[in-house]
């Protein structure tokens, strides 16, 4: 492990600098980050698996406190980002994913205690799926942090990596917790509780278990990761860029693309539960595909440029959203898995090839906070598409009308993409000076 202070200089546009070393300690902070990252995503999403199983081990939720306890961490999270977005300039990328990373601990342990006493009160329950907030929040810090190692031409590749493998903790968890809370993995630290149907179920495993891997990576994020010169900054200087106009039309674009891999994600278990239940083991499908297209979003826009795979994925959710209207329409199984994962595929490469965007638009240390602020208001997807369907099953009977609504937000994405960064064969601005 190297000595986290080692770094004075860091010049990565410097061909010799990246060849001679700086590319080695570039891609060691990129692998520590990723799994880091990945377990922020399963303490934030973690009470979308928790939660429908509390009134099966002796609790007494309402149904609209239960929807609270999965919806409260992707309110959370999205505003921690707000506050994480900063957190690297502030601190220094090593010094804040060591305290990003630990805190995780707090909730993990909270929720093991917690969900073995049914009379623990819905208050405890509600602080603890906040704080599981905390873990939404690191995917803008994480990635603002990336950003600042790597060379213009390697960065969509690189946040493509962190954020795609990063993402991949949403289908880890809604995989994994079914399995494990059916074994007696962690019994030294609780009893079982046994269901109506006389079957034992470890609750407490669904946190337990991430509790070792959060303490390993804290320490390798410690010893192994860098704080790198010139990257700090103080909030103020960070915050000019609410004063840029690309500043929000990147962020449009990129809640249209992470907002929606994010927010289709959360809903996504509940639209098979309500339309075909028979199918609901599939649920995580969705966010797996998503998240393993994201690096490859990254890797293409390297290639081609990012606002051309932004455009053609806009264009293709516009589709795969009309061909899950049309199947849910018509009650076809597979035609709405086949156009809901469509969905999702394309919003996973788009979430990497808008990424990939930004650090060609923006200076280099204008680039992370830009990242990080537009991560933050994309993450709302998490909680504004499941209501959008609760909304439209109520008043509809049917989660068709909600489609709707997305396919003009990508129409009008598709033409914001196309008059700032495409029309007349326009280049993206290199430079802040020339975006804003």
């Amino acid at each position: 492990m190297s000595n986290p202070q080692r770094i004075t200089s860091w010049e990565p546009e410097n061909e010799q600098f990246w060849k001679s070393g700086g590319k080695k300690h570039a891609n060691r902070n990129l692998w520590i980050s990723v799994p880091s990252l990945m377990l922020a995503f399963i303490v934030w999403q973690i009470w979308s698996v928790v939660a429908i199983r509390l009134n099966d081990i002796g609790f007494s939720f309402t149904e609209s406190q239960l929807f609270t306890l999965a919806a409260i961490p992707g309110l959370v999270g999205a505003t921690m980002r707000f506050f994480y977005t900063f957190g690297v300039g502030k601190f220094g990328g090593r010094n804040w994913t060591v305290f990003s990373t630990a805190v995780l601990l707090i909730p993990s342990i909270g929720i093991g205690l917690a969900v073995q006493n049914p009379d623990t009160p819905f208050s405890i329950m509600l602080l603890l799926a906040a704080l599981c907030g905390l873990g939404g929040g690191n995917f803008s810090s994480s990635s603002a942090n990336i950003s600042f190692f790597f060379p213009k031409k390697e960065k969509g590749t690189a946040l493509g990596i962190n954020g795609g493998l990063g993402n991949m903790g949403v289908s880890v968890v809604q995989f994994v917790t079914p399995l494990i809370i059916t074994t007696s993995t962690f019994s030294f630290l609780g009893d079982a509780q046994v269901l109506a149907s006389g079957d034992k179920l470890w609750l407490h495993n669904a946190a337990f278990i991430w509790v070792i891997p959060i303490i390993i990576l804290t320490i390798a994020a410690y010893f192994g990761m860098d704080n790198l010169p010139g990257a700090k900054q103080s909030a103020k200087d960070q915050f000019v860029i609410v004063k840029r106009k690309h500043t929000w039309i990147m962020t449009w674009l990129y809640v249209a693309t992470f907002g929606s891999f994010i927010g289709y994600s959360a809903a996504f278990p509940l639209l098979l539960k309500s339309q075909f239940p028979e199918h609901i083991s599939l649920a995580f499908l969705g966010a797996f595909l998503a998240a393993a297209a994201r690096p490859v979003g990254g890797w293409i826009s390297d290639k081609i440029g990012g606002a051309k795979v932004t455009a053609v994925v806009l264009v293709v959710m516009g589709i795969g959203a009309s061909g899950v209207i049309y199947f849910l329409n018509e009650k076809h199984f597979a035609g709405f898995l086949v156009s809901f994962l469509i969905l999702f595929l394309a919003s996973g490469l788009g979430s990497g090839s808008t990424f990939q965007m930004i650090p060609s638009i923006f200076s280099v240390k204008e680039a992370a906070p830009v990242i990080g602020f537009a991560a933050a208001f994309a993450a709302y997807g998490s909680f504004f598409i499941p209501k959008l369907f609760g909304w439209s099953m109520k008043t509809t009977g049917t989660p068709v009308t909600a489609f709707y609504f997305f396919i003009a937000f990508y129409v009008i994405s598709i033409a914001l993409n196309w008059f700032y960064y495409q029309k007349n064969g326009k280049k993206i601005a290199s430079t802040v000076s020339q975006a804003s």
